[in-house]
């Protein structure tokens, strides 16, 4: 307060005499002040203009909401204006359960990209990819449409049928996807295990995320008989296009004993926030590795930052999508909100990911998968013979029961591994890098 008093009386002393240093600024700021409000004067004259003269009558509600929402969109491609609607139904995303595709998208050079389409969506099981660019919907062109324009011609009521039009790296000529409307029901995180490797595929982060995952790895782990019979943890990040930044904390927190998880920096730096995170590990040590891909993006890049940061994890797989922005929901007065970026996020060693993505440790790229060549029924009947198979063949007497039993369950890891690599060849990538790390680790 002394301090205070003081400034103010020194300023108040010297006003005089330093009064005309500042009479440009000061004008400046007026010149300026005044030039806005020219423009948005002529904002109401364009307005009572298209009233007026339009052809055809105007709805003075959807005009101003266009307005709005091309002020917020001419920012980034992450801020927008909510309607009433729409803002209800963003309100149920974070819950889990709307109704749409299941299709995560954003706007690159004014045309509609895949982010990515969310597990077993009726986009995903349509075939939707990452970095797909959507160019019509039933026949009508895109470009040229805000991205609230755009999104809002996917939509429609649960059970009706959307063609939309997609032009895909790799193929020669755009082509035609047929999609039904459905409601979306996210499961947050499913667990399973391979072997000794607990798989946790992470689809989305909203309010459920935490308690899915340590439900998942409480799971596992009793169905294992304990932490020990576990090799690792794979945390499945890839096509997860975010969502809520206190469950990005709360995931990366579950797998930290101490230090930074993420800070946040606005225009303002007074209001730069940082979280830290908190005693406990729920993998109790285990080796991680987080699989992430191009459709792994915001929320995703947080946890897959911070645990490679801490040398948590291995980060495995192709770079993420770079979305380093923080969106603010702000309500607004008739029940609507605007999304704005309001800060950028920051991994515990201080770097941006916006526009860069977090760079994988291990580069692996998932192959597309060859067409085989058809097998006859014979040649796989004669492929699949082996000694046993044999008229008369001997037993092995060598072995116990026991012994044969376990052979034989260590045969069928193998194979399920094989197969795993002609289905996920990432995901079979990171359990091996596991079962290479236990074996380190123990000696075995």
């Amino acid at each position: 307060m002394r301090k205070l008093l003081i400034a103010t009386v020194v300023g108040g002393l010297l006003g005089a005499t330093i009064a005309p240093q500042f009479s440009g600024p000061l004008l400046a700021q007026e010149s300026a002040e005044a030039k806005t409000y020219q423009q948005l004067k002529l904002f109401g004259d364009i307005f009572d203009r298209i009233r007026l003269d339009y052809v055809e009558e105007v709805d003075d509600e959807k005009l101003i909401e266009a307005a709005i929402d091309g002020m917020l969109t001419s920012l980034d491609p992450h801020s927008s204006y909510l309607s009433p609607d729409d803002a209800a139904d963003m309100r149920i995303q974070t819950r889990g359960a709307f109704g749409g595709l299941g299709i995560e998208v954003t706007q690159e050079d004014g045309f509609v990209k895949v982010v990515t389409p969310m597990d077993d969506t009726p986009a995903d099981l349509a075939g939707m990819q990452p970095g797909d660019f959507i160019t019509h919907v039933d026949g009508e062109g895109l470009l040229g449409l805000t991205l609230s324009e755009a999104v809002d011609l996917m939509r429609g009521p649960v059970g009706s049928k959307i063609i939309i039009t997609v032009v895909r790296e790799g193929e020669p000529e755009p082509f035609d996807v047929t999609i039904i409307r459905d409601t979306i029901k996210l499961t947050a995180v499913r667990d399973r295990s391979i072997g000794e490797t607990v798989v946790l595929r992470v689809s989305t982060f909203n309010d459920q995320t935490y308690p899915n995952l340590k439900d998942g790895i409480k799971t596992q782990i009793e169905a294992a008989g304990g932490i020990e019979n576990i090799n690792g943890f794979v945390i499945d990040l890839r096509n997860n296009p975010g969502g809520l930044l206190n469950q990005a904390i709360m995931v990366s927190d579950a797998f930290l004993e101490k230090g930074e998880i993420v800070s946040t920096r606005g225009r303002d730096p007074s209001q730069a926030d940082r979280w830290n995170a908190r005693k406990g590990d729920l993998a109790q040590s285990k080796p991680i590795v987080v699989l992430i891909n191009g459709g792994s993006a915001s929320a995703s890049e947080i946890v897959a930052g911070a645990l490679q940061d801490h040398r948590r994890a291995i980060v495995v797989g192709t770079k993420s999508f770079g979305k380093g922005s923080v969106q603010t929901v702000m309500p607004i007065p008739g029940d609507g909100a605007m999304r704005l970026t309001t800060a950028r996020y920051y991994t515990p060693s201080g770097r941006s990911i916006q526009a860069l993505g977090v760079s994988p440790d291990i580069i692996v790229e998932q192959p597309r998968r060859a067409p085989k060549e058809d097998d006859t029924e014979e040649d796989s009947s004669r492929s699949a013979r082996s000694e046993a198979d044999l008229r008369g063949s001997l037993d092995n007497d060598s072995l116990s029961e026991k012994e044969r039993k376990q052979i034989e369950s260590e045969r069928a890891v193998a194979e399920e591994a094989a197969t795993l690599r002609e289905d996920d060849f990432q995901l079979s990538y990171a359990i091996d890098l596991l079962k290479g790390l236990s074996k380190i680790q123990t000696g075995n």
